[in-house]
């Protein structure tokens, strides 16, 4: 069975209430395992404090960790962080620059790869998304942006968030965040994630079994024949 991986960092709950989004999605679709889980945090606590984040951080403590050996289990991945000065945070970079040793040895190469961000006032958002593409290339993933499949990106009537890059939540806008009309596009940035997958699965089978029977062909016709 495939195994897609929503892995996220968050500090004020909204990268987390998009992940929870994204996870949705990618489960609308059934023969696939979806794990949501954290990565560990490399802030010390007095930052945390003086940011805030201890007790925000508190509402998905639950949430499990993420370790380095797990990653060649999945067969897509959907990464998402806060935006830090228009890059990935430093957390989530810290996890993705352990993953060296799966670029030497290429295991994570033909895997899916998506992401979706948070940010407070907006700025940030596309390049963040866009900056981490680059450690998906390197991987050799296959890079998924959102597009334009979710029409909520065309809503101009509110401070929604997202692009064709990926999802994205404004955090500091006003009212429930992220809005709804960010939590649908969470679920059909999972749900295309979850679609991916499942073509690159069936195309797998489908070259292993030309494989096979190319195999077979060789092996006992071609020698009778001669």
């Amino acid at each position: 069975m495939a195994k897609i991986l929503v892995l996220f960092h968050s500090w004020t709950g909204h990268a987390h209430r998009l992940a929870e989004g994204v996870a949705a999605g990618a489960r609308e679709i059934e023969g696939c395992e979806v794990i949501l889980k954290q990565v560990p945090e490399v802030v010390p606590e007095p930052a945390l404090e003086r940011a805030g984040a201890l007790e925000t951080r508190k509402a998905f403590a639950d949430v499990p960790i993420a370790t380095i050996d797990e990653l060649p289990d999945y067969h897509g991945f959907a990464f998402g962080t806060p935006t830090r000065f228009g890059c990935m945070s430093s957390t989530m970079r810290s996890f993705l620059d352990q993953t060296g040793r799966y670029y030497a040895e290429g295991k994570l190469i033909g895997r899916v790869g998506t992401v979706f961000c948070s940010t407070g006032s907006g700025g940030g958002s596309e390049t963040t998304i866009l900056s981490s593409w680059t450690t998906l290339a390197h991987h050799g993933m296959l890079i998924l942006p959102l597009g334009y499949r979710a029409q909520e990106i065309r809503d101009l009537s509110a401070a929604n968030g997202g692009s064709p890059y990926g999802a994205s939540v404004l955090g500091n806008g006003p009212g429930k965040r992220p809005t709804q009309a960010i939590e649908e596009i969470g679920i059909e940035l999972g749900l295309g994630c979850r679609r991916r997958v499942a073509w690159e699965e069936s195309l797998s089978l489908k070259c292993h079994y030309r494989v096979t029977c190319r195999t077979w062909f060789f092996t006992n016709v071609v020698p009778s024949a001669v």
